[in-house]
Formats: structure tokens, C-alpha cells, sequence
């Protein structure tokens, strides 16, 4: 298993749950098909961390709860202090892509939303989920065209990351779906990553394994924005 792994996943998220001894190949398919949930009210107040709580994915069958249910302000969550602290320290060829598509936590409107963040883990993968209530719409921008692909020195560990979109179906009011590859030391290994926005609350999704399924990872999703439906309605 690639030393990186957690680097690549706080790297891209800011967030915790991927475990960096862990010897992975596909994390277990979601229990449940999805299904087609109404988009909240805009008027509707965005939730606060309690809420956002009932909000997080129940532990997939075959997986065990890894980290959390953790809440309160973004930026004072143990996951995203050592997210911050994880991408201080790796040496990216492209700094700028350390914080692409993903929510800055830096921003002191960010860091001071109400979040809940939990992880799961097994012998297959890992899931790690956020949700972040924004007092505005801040849903991350698309991937930069320059960090499609780039390198990185991470605990003395060359590793490279090849990431492309996926064409996710559409989950709540905008959505985006990646996938990135990230090769070197004695392994290859995938991210599976999902943002959803519904209302004022940001989903961030991701599923870590030796090779991870769109299909699978479209599945999940849909299972997690049901639930943000709901806690958004």
C-alpha cells in the first residue's frame, strides 16, 4: 500500500479516513440502489453540525466505523487540522493543486461553517464523508486542466497523480465526480472522490481502494445525497 495514500486523500479534501497501512483493492458496494430524491427548499436555513450528523452515511455492510462522527466548525476538526498539517508537508511539483476542487478550509468562511465528517474502513478500502453547511453556496470549482496530472514528494516517497471527471449522474443541485490514480512505491492505488451541493450543505465523498468502480462510486453517491435530501428538505 502506498505510504501516500492519506496524504493524497487530505491532499484533495481535507479530510481524514484514509489509511496509509491499509492493503486495499475495491471497497464493498452500497447496500441499496439510490434513488431520485426533490431538491430542498433555497429558503430553507442551512443546517447546523447536529443536523448535518443525521445527515452522514450508516456504516456500510462488511466496512467498520474508522473516525468520527466528528462535528463542529470545519476548520477546528481534528480531520482538518491534520489535513492542513499533511499538505504542509508534502512537496507537490504543483502547489496550486494541493487545494483544487475541494473546499479550503484556509478560508475563514469555510473553516467556520458547521461540519460533520465520518470514515470507514475495511480489508478492501476506505470511505470517508463530510458534510459542511455554508452560509453561501461555495461549491469547489472543476479541476484545473494543470492538475490533471503532477507529482509529489510525500514521506520521501515519489508518487505521481493522474486524475480524470467522471460522468457522474446529476445528485442534488450541482455535482462533480473524479477519479485519481496515484502510482509509485510498491503499489498503485484509486480515489474515488464526490461533491455534492444541495441547498447550503456541501457533500464531500471519498472511496480509497486498489481499484475503484465509477458505478460503485455513482451508487454510494446517490445513497448520500438521499440523505442530504433529507436534512436539507
Amino acid at each position: 500500500m502506498l505510504k501516500a495514500f492519506s496524504i493524497l486523500c487530505l491532499s484533495m479534501m481535507v479530510m481524514s479516513g484514509c489509511a496509509a497501512d491499509e492493503v486495499v483493492e475495491a471497497p464493498p458496494k452500497p447496500s441499496a440502489p439510490p434513488s431520485a430524491a426533490p431538491s430542498p427548499s433555497p429558503s430553507r436555513p442551512a443546517p447546523g453540525a447536529a443536523r448535518l450528523r443525521a445527515g452522514l452515511l450508516p456504516t456500510p455492510k462488511g466496512m467498520s466505523l474508522a473516525y468520527g462522527p466528528e462535528i463542529g466548525a470545519f476548520g477546528s476538526l481534528k480531520s482538518t487540522k491534520q489535513g492542513l498539517d499533511a499538505v504542509r508537508q508534502a512537496k507537490l511539483d504543483r502547489p496550486e493543486c494541493a487545494g483544487a476542487a475541494r473546499l479550503d478550509a484556509a478560508k475563514p468562511e469555510v473553516g467556520r461553517a458547521p461540519a460533520a465528517v465520518v470514515a470507514f474502513s475495511s480489508d478492501h478500502g476506505s470511505i470517508t464523508q463530510a458534510l459542511v453547511s455554508m452560509p453561501a453556496a461555495a461549491f469547489p470549482a472543476p479541476l484545473p486542466a494543470q492538475c490533471a496530472a503532477y507529482g509529489a514528494v510525500v514521506q520521501g516517497t515519489r508518487v505521481t497523480y493522474r486524475t480524470r471527471a467522471l460522468d457522474m449522474p446529476r445528485r442534488g443541485d450541482e455535482s462533480r465526480a473524479y477519479l485519481t490514480t496515484a502510482s509509485g512505491g510498491h503499489s498503485d492505488a484509486q480515489v474515488g472522490s464526490v461533491v455534492i451541493r444541495r441547498g447550503k450543505v456541501i457533500m464531500s465523498m471519498l472511496v480509497v481502494g486498489q481499484q475503484v468502480e465509477p458505478a460503485d462510486l455513482y451508487e454510494l453517491a446517490g445513497l448520500a445525497d438521499q440523505n442530504l435530501a433529507r436534512i436539507t428538505r
